[in-house]
């Protein structure tokens, strides 16, 4: 398959099941939402390290959220309810119950309930109150600029972590140009984030390492500089690759995301620099979700 000058790889994207959750953060203006999003869904880029994966989904107008303020609706993605659990609060206590002016609401339903403000109500010290409102229950914390309202539960969804995608250029500048609008593509898809820096990977890994410690390490087929002295994966003519990678609601949600994706790349094409796609996999042995280019680009 080619498109546009690009040439498609036959191959798959390996994906993995995740649970995951949506949350509502509002302020009193979009900058505060976002300081304290931004914070919340630092360092989540893969939960190889981070413990979860997270990112802003979409900016909300005060028409959209709980409490007619603007806001943004983020996912937070992990590898078990514990985990995801874990993060959640650590994340919504140390970053936006701290942001002033801000909230947080629950950003979806779900077949189990995930603690929000239900543990937070705590840094109240006794002077926390609650409401139920519509079988909803919020609790009132005192902070120093009045209160923190949040919600007491959230939902957790089971979703899908992992999708993603190589980009093969004939330079880093011509190959960022194409992430940058793969990611701008990916970000118009409700239901799917891309967590890394900027939505784009330069590291992409494989699975072990020739020191025993390490249950990863680098993608050495596809480094340039390794063209030679390892097995290569690179066509001629290739001399940058960088990856996005995906994590989604629902399956539809990846395919429609690694789709716009792709498309965006494409139509850059073989006149921008790009020369192939391709998709990371261990063998169809980790993940239960195989996601084929050439089906979901045709």
């Amino acid at each position: 398959m080619i498109i546009n000058g690009v040439f498609i790889d036959d191959t798959y994207a390996e994906a993995f099941g995740m649970k995951a959750t949506r949350i509502v953060i509002t302020a009193d203006n979009l900058t505060w939402a976002r300081h304290a999003a931004n914070a919340a869904f630092g360092f989540a880029t893969s939960v190889i390290a981070c413990g979860c994966e997270a990112g802003i989904e979409c900016e909300l107008s005060p028409a959209e959220t709980p409490d007619g303020r603007p806001g943004v609706a983020g996912l937070l993605f992990a590898v078990s309810t514990k985990e995801l659990a874990k993060q959640l609060e650590r994340r919504v206590g140390q970053c936006v119950l701290t942001c002033p002016t801000t909230a947080v609401f629950a950003g979806c339903e779900g077949e189990e309930s995930l603690p929000l403000g239900k543990n937070l109500r705590y840094f109240g010290d006794g002077w926390q109150t609650s409401k139920l409102i519509a079988g909803r229950r919020y609790w009132r914390i005192p902070v120093m600029d009045g209160e923190f309202l949040a919600e007491e539960t959230t939902g957790l969804m089971r979703s899908v972590g992992g999708g993603n995608f190589l980009v093969l250029a004939r330079s880093r500048s011509r190959a960022l140009v194409a992430c940058e609008a793969a990611v701008d593509a990916i970000a118009r898809v409700p239901g799917a984030i891309a967590p890394f820096p900027g939505g784009v990977v330069r590291s992409g890994s494989k699975v072990g390492s020739k020191y025993k410690a390490l249950p990863a390490s680098t993608n050495d087929a596809f480094c340039p500089t390794l063209r030679g002295v390892a097995k290569t994966e690179l066509s001629p003519g290739v001399d940058a690759v960088l990856e996005i990678v995906i994590d989604a609601v629902t399956d539809a949600d990846m395919r429609v995301a690694m789709k716009a994706g792709m498309d965006a790349v494409c139509g850059i094409g073989a006149a921008g620099g790009i020369v192939r796609l391709s998709a990371g996999n261990y063998g169809g042995k980790l993940g239960q979700f195989h996601y084929r280019l050439r089906e979901i680009l045709a």
